[in-house]
């Protein structure tokens, strides 16, 4: 094995998968991985946006789909991934945020990944009890004039009900309130949660504590992957 080639696979060492409930704080965390090792912070909804933008056959595909107000069938979402992962800057790694969100996926991920001699090297799961995330998502605001978002608990505005930007009324989204996060929570657990036990048993699973600060979920992550 010649030096480079060695540097290489290990400079590859980075291809991660986020899993967590929503609410848990993963697309945060994903983001400050991305930051931390310049690696780039991939979700499925920025990969079908640049691809319906620029006009790809991948994105004529999906878009078809979408404006039909239907699912993109999994072998495309996976043709999508695929075809972003193989860019450039993904080159020494990358953090897929809100994919796979199935089984399914995640095997047709894992196939084709093999078929390129390529294969995931983390899941990192961001674990919070429903309960943390049904309390946590509750305390949620959000300005009805510039979309400005803020917490009770963890980001408070400096007047309560009032947008510290614009002055705007702050609201509760329905995505937010508890009976919405109990459906999305029921529906996580039962599409999402066997992922757990399919990346465990592929031996890539690390699970942090989610409930502690976010600057400590962090450090557990960097514990993880190394400095």
């Amino acid at each position: 094995m010649t030096v480079r080639k060695k540097y290489k696979m290990e400079a590859d060492k980075m291809k991660i998968i986020m899993l967590g409930a929503p609410g848990a704080g993963k697309g945060t965390q994903a983001k400050k991985i991305a930051a931390k090792y310049d690696i780039p912070h991939i979700s499925t909804g920025d990969i079908f946006r640049a691809n319906i933008k620029n006009g790809t056959e991948l994105g004529k595909k999906a878009k078809t789909y979408m404006d039909q107000g239907l699912l993109v069938p999994d072998e495309l979402v996976v043709d999508l991934v695929v075809d972003r992962v193989n860019q450039a800057d993904c080159a020494n790694g990358y953090v897929l945020d809100g994919f796979p969100r199935t089984i399914p996926q995640a095997e047709a991920l894992d196939k084709a990944l093999a078929a390129q001699g390529q294969k995931m090297d983390y899941a990192i799961d961001v674990d919070v009890p429903d309960e943390n995330i049904v309390q946590r998502m509750g305390g949620r605001r959000a300005c009805v004039g510039c979309g400005a978002t803020y917490h009770l608990v963890y980001a408070a505005p400096k007047k309560e009900g009032i947008c510290d930007t614009c002055g705007g009324e702050l609201i509760l989204r329905d995505d937010d309130k508890p009976e919405t996060v109990q459906k999305r929570l029921g529906v996580y657990h039962e599409q999402t949660q066997p992922l757990i036990d399919y990346y465990t048993k592929a031996g890539i699973l690390k699970t942090v504590d989610g409930t502690v600060a976010m600057e400590d979920v962090f450090g557990a992550i960097v514990s993880i992957l190394g400095e």
